[in-house]
This record gives C-alpha cells, structure tokens and sequence, in this order.
C-alpha cells in the first residue's frame, strides 16, 4: 500500500482546498470567530474572559473523487486489485480526486472592551491546498499492460496538478462599532511546509510486449520546493526557509429586519519558496521495466520521476493561498411560542479568488437550549451536491461539535473499507468523505457590564475601529 500511494503521488493524487466547513457559519465558536474573524465567540455577562482549545483538536478534513476512476481505485485500495472494466480509452476521460485540511493546533482568544465588544485572538493551523485532473489511461496504467490493446498512445498522460502545505500563525482583532456592524481582521505569517506542481504538456505511451516493458515518454513543467535530503515527517515543523504572509478581513451587518449580513476575504497570501527551490522543464523518456510485475507501480513511478525531473532550473518561486470570498445572510425564527426552539438558516455563496471553484451552501440549524443539530446542503460548480449534518453542544463557557458535510459518501466509503463488494464496485456521482470535529473551553473572570458588575469591569473606551468610524461618519444613533 505505500508503494501505491507513493506511486500516486506524483501523477494521480492531488489536492484541492475546494471543501470549505459551512456548517459552523453563524455559530459563535472560537473555531467560526477564527474563520470569519467579524464573528463575536463571547457574550458578555455570561462569558468568561479567554478562549482557549487546551490543544485540543480543532479541523475539517474533506475529499472527493469524481469520474470513472472511483471503482478501480476502491478496489486497489481496499481489496488490493484494479477493478478497470469501466475505464475509457480515446476518449479524454477525466478525473478529479480533492481534499482539504485545515487543523488548528493552538486556538486562544481574549476579550478586551466591553464598549467595543473587542476579541484579539491568537491561532496557529496547519492547511493543505491544491487541485489536479487525471485520464482514465493514467489509472489503468497502473493495472499493467493488459487493460491496453494497443502498443502506441499519444497524450494519454497529459494531467496537471498542484499540491501545497503549509504553516499559519495569526493574529485577530474583531470589534463591534455599533449594534448594526462589526469588523474583523486576520493577520497571519505563514510557513510552507510542501509545494509540487505538475503540468504535462504532451505524453507518450509505448508497450514492448517481448520484453515486458513500456516507454514513458512526457514533455511540461514540475515545481517542487526544496527540502534537505529525503521528505520525513521532520519536515513538517515549521521553519522559516518558505516564508510568506495572509490576511483575512470580514464585516457583519445587522439590517433593521434582523438579517445578518457577512462579507468575509479569506486567507489571501503569498508564499515565497526558497531559492534553492527546484522548477523543471522536462521533455524526456525512460523505461517502465517489468511492466506486467507486481514492482510495477513502484517502477511507473520512478520512471515517471525520472522524466520529470529533467532540465532543472534552481530558483526561488513565489505561490498564492487560495484566498475566497463569501457573502452570507442569515435571519433567526423561533419555531414555538414559549421560544424554546430556533431555527437560524444561512445562506452562504463562496468564490475561490485564484481558481474556478463556486460554491453555493444553505446551513439550517435548529438549537434547544444548548443542543444544535445542523442540515447543511452545498452545491459547486463541478455539479456536486452535498448534504452533512452536525452535532453541537454549545454553553456560554464551553463547546463541542462534531459532523460531516457528506454524510452519505462518507458512510458509503466506510462501507467499502470494510470490503463491502456492493459499495466497492458502487460508481456514484462522486465519492467522497468528510469529517469536522472541535472542543474550546471559556475561563477567567466572568465579562460583566457595570450595572451588573461584581467587582471592577475592565476597560470600556471606544475601541480601535469605532474611533476611526466616529472619525468619519461622526457619532452614530443606534438603533
């Protein structure tokens, strides 16, 4: 198994920061106050002062995979065979596979004004970004020779993708001007872990059935940052060799019929890789010996990285995050007449900056007392259409959630985990997975206003953004 993740790696596996978590919009957790930094995740006379995960985890985790490939790679990595009867050739066949990370390792956050209800939050996360397309010849290379009639084919391999991960440490200030706005903003530094990056611009296949062995032959482009010596997972401590920075900012309006209105910049920056970073323009060929073996994905994949890395160019390359901007109104209806049930939808529309992803997503919470139980609904432009569902305990000082935002293919591949035939050989309009999971507790001295005071409140002067708004606009009547 890890030679056939390995031999992926390069030419089929590929990443893709497409799977936003929506089902926390609108929340008030530590985990939605850091994602959309104009959200409060403290209310006063109820809350304690700071935030804080302990270390505890806090991530989404997100994947799919579209096209014929779903069946083949099912059964290679779950029953250790290529099932590749429904594979086309000639026919410009393409696959996507997609995943995210996004993991908070450290999750702090203080209030600061009560005049302001002002947060200043510190975070450190981990992310993983990327995108990429494959043939179906490209998967039943990996099955060896006999899924191939012919013993010539051009521009069968002619795939592209991009892998990225990386470090971010923030920094985020959030306060409400007046009852209708609140601001935020997130300042990060980042730290790149990974970066590969593949564009095949023609490719060549030739079979020598004799002898066993097949002629791999490709021309484009390979990116790859330079790491010393051999990728371990000591490389995945931060460091300073991939420098680079974010920012991220949003705005909540509250309209006079009780919308809530969100407009949130996420995450845009720049990485710059080190100079010693490798780029490749290759044009070459080499040899894929025992090609009908059961070494043969281990030798795809060498030769495959042999032709790759040709004709290198040292050098440092700068790359963006990929930043999004979404738009989002939500309005809350209670659904008894005592007010014990509520139902708060929200309407959220996502659009990735730098690439081609949209998103359309509707989250409907209905919360009693401190339960929340969550149906989300999400809609892309790749034709993708998604339901999750989320659990949430949520009291003023602690909180706890966990869900999934593709339940079924999510079920479906557990399914097939447990070498369930029926789910294996099962070509959906995607397979995929899902899970999202987060635990934050509040602590300190309770946040009281004066009159209901214990003891001395802490500071109430305007804060930073109010006193540029008073500045401008002069001093607002609230309503």
């Amino acid at each position: 198994m890890k030679k056939f993740l390995l031999a992926f790696s390069l030419l089929l596996f590929t990443l893709h920061s497409f799977g936003q978590q929506f089902s926390q919009y609108n929340t008030g957790t530590l985990y939605d106050s850091f994602e959309n930094p104009s959200r409060a995740s403290f209310t006063p006379d109820s809350s304690r002062k700071y935030a804080f995960n302990f270390f505890l985890p806090n991530f989404s985790v997100n994947s799919f995979l579209t096209g014929n490939s779903q069946v083949p790679l099912k059964s290679r990595a779950f029953l250790g065979n290529y099932t590749t009867t429904n594979l086309v050739f000639g026919q410009n066949r393409l696959n996507r596979i997609n995943a995210n990370l996004n993991y908070y390792s450290i999750m702090y956050k203080a209030f600061t004004n009560l005049d302001g209800n002002a947060e200043i939050g510190l975070s450190m996360q981990t992310k993983i970004e990327g995108r990429g397309i494959f043939s179906d010849e490209s998967v039943a290379l990996f099955n060896g020779p006999t899924a191939f009639k012919n013993d010539h084919y051009d521009d069968i391999f002619n795939n592209s993708s991009t892998y990225q991960a990386y470090h971010q440490v923030s920094f985020t200030y959030r306060e409400k001007i007046n009852r209708q706005i609140a601001v935020g903003v997130k300042l990060s530094a980042l730290m790149g872990i990974r970066y590969q990056k593949i564009d095949v611009a023609t490719s060549a296949l030739d079979i020598d059935r004799p002898n066993d062995q097949a002629f791999l032959s490709m021309t484009g482009k390979y990116k790859l940052n330079y790491i010393p010596g051999t990728f371990t997972t000591h490389d995945y401590l931060p460091t300073f060799r991939n420098p680079g920075a974010a920012i991220g900012a949003g705005v909540s309006l509250r309209t006079r019929d009780a919308f809530n209105l969100q407009f949130n910049l996420k995450d845009l920056g720049l990485i710059r890789w080190s100079s010693r970073s490798n780029s490749y323009n290759f044009a070459s060929i080499d040899v894929i010996s025992d090609f009908s073996s059961n070494r043969r994905e281990r030798n795809i994949y060498e030769a495959a990285k042999n032709v790759a890395k040709t004709n290198n160019v040292l050098g440092s390359f700068v790359t963006p995050t990929n930043a999004k901007i979404e738009i989002s109104a939500n309005k809350t209806y209670w659904l008894d007449y005592n007010s014990q049930y509520r139902y708060s939808p929200t309407l959220i529309l996502s659009k990735e900056m730098f690439f081609d992803g949209v998103t359309a997503a509707l989250v409907n919470p209905i919360t009693h007392g401190n339960y929340t139980l969550t149906l989300t609904t999400a809609y892309n432009n790749y034709k993708i259409l998604s339901v999750g569902g989320q659990f949430m305990i949520k009291t003023p000082n602690a909180e706890f959630f966990i869900g999934s935002e593709r339940l079924f293919p999510t079920g479906r591949l557990l399914f097939a985990a447990t070498k369930s035939a029926g789910q294996i050989n099962r070509s959906a309009s995607y397979t995929g997975a899902d899970m999202f999971l987060g635990v934050t507790f509040k602590f300190g001295p309770l946040i009281e206003h004066p009159l209901n005071a214990s003891y001395i409140p802490i500071d109430s002067k305007p804060g930073f953004f109010k006193r540029i708004f008073s500045r401008i606009f002069g001093k607002d009547d609230e309503y």
